[in-house]
């Protein structure tokens, strides 16, 4: 897997860009929050904000399961959906990786080959188009918490994320980022992987969470959602008090919405405590 050749920064992005945000299924259908939080930064970073109505699923899932034919139906409605957009940004490298990768189901110098290629110049992950397109700099605000962050495997690998969502973390004063071990390794997740491998799934889920545990932070954070409730389902069933959270949340300053799997009014851990189970 390699760095899409599509993420390409313009010299001079346009003066309040009209992006277009793709929801991913995921979000809208487990956790809405993220796809509000996503809102909130890209208006304070002067963009103007659409949702495009009956937009649908990126395709991977099909794609990874063979089903050529059906993606390329998928890849035929997101070009069109969102054709007429400055930028499309969603927060999910992995359904942004996919964008990238539409160009690949298309003959070359076809008609859909072209305009996938189109889509994918103007497709980027939320961290990284704040911080690699628009250089956007937050406004300082301060939330008390120890994190430690998740690399997803298509953010990191497909598109290059690392230093991005490190970066605007850094403007949040007291926010302390406790890196952990193996923090660039894969969760278990992997979409249908985890399906079928469930076994070794379950290896590669229990090694980051005793790593995440391990850097005795309060919130494990990362940037993309099935990452992120599979580690937070893992971290449940061990008995650990470790929360889970979208890093959009962070940013964005929306901490009243329930971490992930966590009822309403649930604290987070003190920074002190003892893990919340054997490592």
């Amino acid at each position: 897997m390699s760095v899409s050749p599509y993420l390409q920064v313009p010299q001079q992005p346009p003066h309040k860009p009209r992006v277009a945000l793709f929801i991913t299924c995921l979000v809208d259908s487990m956790r809405p929050s993220v796809g509000f939080a996503t809102i909130k930064l890209l208006e304070a970073a002067g963009c103007h904000v659409e949702v495009p109505d009956l937009q649908t699923c990126c395709g991977q899932p099909a794609y990874n399961s063979g089903a050529k034919q059906d993606t390329q139906k998928l890849a035929r409605l997101n070009i069109k959906k969102f054709a007429d957009y400055d930028y499309v940004v969603a927060p999910s490298g992995s359904c942004i990786g996919m964008l990238h990768q539409y160009p690949d189901l298309f003959e070359k110098n076809s008609k859909d080959y072209k305009q996938a290629q189109e889509l994918a110049g103007r497709a980027w992950e939320i961290t990284s188009f704040l911080t690699d397109v628009l250089q956007y700099q937050p406004a300082p605000t301060q939330q008390s918490m120890t994190i430690t962050y998740h690399d997803s495997c298509a953010g990191l690998r497909e598109l290059g994320i690392h230093q991005q969502p490190r970066q605007l973390l850094e403007r949040i004063d007291k926010l302390q980022i406790n890196e952990m071990a193996e923090a660039d390794t894969c969760c278990g997740f992997g979409g249908t992987f985890c399906i079928k491998f469930p076994d070794i799934s379950n290896r590669m889920v229990s090694n980051k969470t005793d790593n995440a545990e391990a850097s005795r932070a309060q919130l494990l954070v990362g940037g993309d959602l099935g990452c992120l409730m599979n580690m937070a389902g893992k971290l449940k069933r061990q008995g650990s008090h470790m929360q889970t959270r979208h890093v959009t949340e962070i940013l964005a300053n929306m901490l009243d919405i329930p971490a992930i799997g966590e009822g309403e009014n649930t604290p987070l851990r003190p920074t002190n405590s003892d893990l919340g189970y054997e490592v």
